[in-house]
């Protein structure tokens, strides 16, 4: 195997495996917010978005206190808030609901803000991923939604699942992978349902230094 060098002669082994940069294309198939307390949110026809992310949406605001997620901090911790809008996919909740045995998962259920269609195993878009919408706005995916039993419960409670905490339990292992995404605001602007986006997915590697 040869040695791979990156600029100013900082040697690399083994030679690492980069995948290009490329552009992809979507479709916004549904917008939802939630009012109030809930994070569950409902059905809307159009989303405005400011840097704080939804305006009343249960994951509005520019920071957020950190929870079981961020265990590196004390729970309580105000940090950045890059949860503003949560994006789901059609054919992956499906699966989640096959998973569990539901004959549907609504992206209501989960707190979904986007439903996109078109993007082929959109749970593995790499952070830094930008959506760019037709109407004007950007947003940046930060990561994975990883799932959790507080979602599975309210799953289990709007599926009909009788035992509410073995649906609960349940959820993050049928959802593993599949939750969608979490991303923030870098240009706000009006998001409308059918609107087309063009997605931005960056150059990837696996650091292993």
């Amino acid at each position: 195997m040869r040695e791979a060098t990156l600029p100013f002669g900082h040697p690399l082994d083994p030679d690492p495996d980069i995948v290009p940069a490329r552009k992809l294309s979507a479709r916004v198939a549904g917008l939802y917010a939630a009012a109030g307390d809930d994070f569950e949110t409902r059905q809307v026809e159009f989303l405005d978005l400011g840097f704080d992310g939804i305006p009343g949406d249960y994951h509005h605001g520019s920071t957020r206190r950190s929870g079981g997620r961020e265990p590196w901090y004390a729970r309580g911790t105000e940090i950045r808030n890059e949860r503003q809008v949560s994006i789901v996919a059609p054919d992956e909740l499906a699966r989640i609901a096959r998973n569990m045995d539901l004959p549907v998962l609504r992206p209501e259920w989960v707190g979904a803000n986007l439903l996109i269609d078109g993007l082929p195993m959109l749970s593995f878009l790499p952070a830094g991923t930008m959506l760019f919408f037709k109407g004007g706005v950007t947003l940046k995916v930060d990561g994975q939604n990883a799932p959790c039993r507080f979602a599975g419960r309210r799953v289990a409670e709007r599926g009909g699942i009788e035992d509410r905490e073995a649906g609960a339990l349940l959820f993050p292992k049928a959802a593993k992978r599949l939750r969608g995404l979490v991303a923030w605001v870098e240009k706000p602007g009006r998001i409308t349902k059918g609107e087309e986006i063009s997605v931005r997915v960056p150059e990837q590697w696996i650091y292993r230094a």
